[in-house]
């Protein structure tokens, strides 16, 4: 009996450390996404140090006179330093660093829920080993001068890591989640499958369009403007294409709320799903007919960037219900 505390005391206490490791992971993926959107992606031209140091400079006058020419001769052209730029950039990587210890913590402690589920233990295994090779990544962003395809790279792999604990997550919430779903309309199964697949379609063409954005801004420049005249299809389909999201999953929390009622576990994370994907419309139609503000990016890909991590709980969560 003492035994079966202290194991569930373990789980409970692995899965609020991973419930916190996961929302810091997202708010790394909103303080990225700023950083990308004020174009303060360069404000360190070097890595793991910043101008050199291991606490950036916060005037110019710290820097070497010819310190342009240095930087120009390592491949950065055109370097200039901006403190708030480049503070921005450095405040990012301690982010970075931070989450990265919570996900070594995180690892750490799914040692003790392994006999509970060793496939825990090894998806947050499989996390900080992902981390690992994320901070490489970090470090080849930067010696490609934010290169726009490894910068997507860069993206997806966040997406992979808070998949990967995701997954953790919801082998250790089993016992909490789900619960009975006799009487669940048959359609769901497929219903899901299909919300999960127009999500993926969406977020491909949201990659790019950002890939396109990059493109502009080192070549237009910086009138945001500009940006919407120059956009390809791909930037109509995306934006229409969200209506089409958005009413899958109103189908998709109608029909739980039908069959198993909004006290379900799994109508109200199909809600708050719904929620996200408002905001994300919102947000993305902003973007479209106000000229790109700078301020709303980062929202537009938090809320995402949610909508892919919710719902691969809400399909984890249904596959565990189905085994009650």
């Amino acid at each position: 009996m003492d035994t079966m505390t202290d194991d569930s005391s373990a789980l409970k206490s692995w899965r609020r450390l991973a419930i916190f490791t996961i929302c810091a992971v997202y708010f790394l993926i909103l303080v990225g996404s700023s950083v990308r959107a004020t174009g303060a992606g360069m404000g360190c031209p070097d890595w793991p140090t910043c101008f050199g140091r291991l606490i950036p400079p916060t005037s110019e006058a710290q820097l070497p006179a010819n310190y342009q020419e240095i930087y120009a001769d390592r491949g950065y052209a055109e370097t200039r330093f901006n403190v708030v730029k480049t503070w921005t950039e450095y405040l990012n990587r301690l982010v970075g660093v931070t989450i990265g210890f919570l996900i070594l913590a995180t690892a750490w402690k799914s040692f003790s829920v392994r006999k509970h589920d060793n496939k825990i233990m090894i998806a947050s295994v499989a996390a900080l080993l992902m981390v690992l090779y994320q901070a490489w990544l970090g470090s080849r962003v930067v010696a490609s001068n934010l290169q726009p395809g490894m910068i997507t790279v860069h993206m997806l792999m966040a997406l992979v890591i808070v998949g990967t604990l995701i997954y953790a997550l919801a082998l250790a919430r089993r016992s909490v989640a789900g619960g009975s779903i006799a009487g669940l309309d048959p359609r769901f199964s497929k219903w899901l499958y299909v919300v999960l697949a127009l999500t993926v379609v969406q977020i491909t063409l949201g990659i790019q369009i950002r890939e396109l954005m990059d493109y502009l801004n080192h070549t237009v420049g910086a009138d945001r403007e500009m940006w919407i005249s120059a956009q390809s299809w791909v930037f109509y389909v995306h934006r229409s294409f969200s209506a089409v999201v958005l009413f899958s999953n109103v189908w998709l929390v109608w029909m739980l709320w039908k069959s198993l009622g909004f006290e379900h576990s799994l109508t109200r994370l199909a809600a708050g799903i719904l929620t996200v994907v408002v905001l994300a419309v919102v947000s993305g139609a902003t973007l479209g007919h106000l000229g790109m503000p700078m301020l709303v990016q980062p929202t537009h890909l938090l809320s995402a960037s949610l909508i892919f991590g919710l719902q691969f709980l809400l399909w984890m969560d249904y596959r565990h219900a189905r085994l009650v």
